[in-house]
């Protein structure tokens, strides 16, 4: 089975599961789309003079228009943002700085501004209130974003060639867990942000759907950063925690975490990867260049200024989303569209 045939199968198999943990939920319509009805009469039709005159002068207003906006000069400035990505705001901005300092070079724009937030609702509010015009987001942080203010995905990007990764849940080395979450129950559990995909959703919905209340079943807490998750369950503060396969690695190759300074108890289904997306009335056809910039990214480029293993991006739309979205109603975040 070829990878595109994989992450279908994944996409429609989270689907299927937030479908049945909504019980009594009515699923959306699908609206398609329609011409318009009422087509004009020909231009023959309009036999005054006066009415030739104001056709043509309609026309060369519309053409005027339409040049205009192809010939709209490009912003003096573009403003970034960036999540919880790293252990701290400055980590992030640090780690993710090098990326949209190529992308607001490639588009010609001078100046560029990157700020990082504490928490996916900080980007969120950032980009609803135009502070912020494109986001490097997480899929979770990105659909609330979507349905808190109609942010739009570009792309979707890759890590080891792959535009997925997966939710883990670690434990102490030394805790006997055979069969998870079994002989799990009763241990100390820290959930992170609840804007977290890896660290709260997935593992919520998750629990969910096998009629577990992680809030009761473990001793729980959330708010947590994912590095501060697996500091926790190394240092035996904590006995099990979430996070995701990509910031494991991350920490692991930075020396931040021990080899075997955590074990993996769980790992979900995959998931799509992060988006780079834009604010609501961000002007398109800015938005189809940076989307053409991305795409064009080689892994042999992406080395000199992106994070280690992410190397380069695929073109998103809302779609490749709706399994996060679903997971989020299942859970109650979100209200049935």
């Amino acid at each position: 089975m070829s990878y595109p045939e994989k992450r279908t199968l994944s996409r429609q198999r989270l689907l299927r599961l937030a479908g049945m943990a909504l019980v009594g939920v009515t699923g959306s319509s699908i609206l398609a789309a329609c011409g318009d009805p009422t087509a004009t009469t020909p231009a023959a039709a309009i036999t005054t003079k006066a009415g030739e005159a104001m056709t043509t002068k309609a026309g060369e207003a519309m053409a005027a228009t339409t040049t205009a906006a192809a010939m709209a000069p490009l912003p003096t400035k573009i403003r970034f943002g960036v999540g919880p990505l790293q252990a701290t705001p400055a980590d992030s901005k640090k780690t993710y700085e090098p990326f949209f300092k190529y992308l607001a070079e490639k588009l010609g724009i001078p100046n560029y501004e990157l700020v990082a937030t504490t928490d996916w609702a900080g980007i969120s509010v950032a980009l609803a209130n135009e502070q912020v015009d494109l986001a490097w987001m997480g899929p979770w942080g990105y659909v609330l974003a979507n349905n808190d203010s109609g942010v739009t995905p570009l792309a979707t990007v890759k890590y080891d060639s792959k535009p997925i990764y997966h939710a883990i849940i670690v434990a102490r080395p030394g805790l006997e867990i055979k069969t998870f979450p079994d002989d799990a129950k009763g241990l100390k559990m820290s959930f992170a942000d609840l804007g977290s995909t890896s660290g709260w959703l997935i593992p919520t919905f998750w629990f969910k759907s096998k009629g577990i209340d992680p809030k009761t079943y473990f001793q729980y807490s959330e708010g947590a950063t994912h590095a501060a998750n697996e500091i926790a369950v190394a240092n035996s503060q904590s006995d099990l925690a979430t996070d995701f396969d990509r910031n494991r690695n991350a920490m692991i190759e930075s020396g931040k975490l021990e080899k075997d300074g955590t074990k993996i108890v769980w790992t979900s289904d995959p998931l799509p990867n992060d988006a780079i997306a834009v604010r609501k009335g961000f002007d398109p056809e800015l938005a189809k260049k940076i989307q053409g910039i991305l795409l064009a990214i080689t892994e042999e480029q992406s080395k000199a200024f992106m994070p280690n293993h992410y190397n380069g991006f695929v073109a998103a739309t809302h779609k490749d989303y709706l399994a996060i979205e679903a997971a989020g109603v299942a859970v109650g975040r979100l209200k049935q569209k």
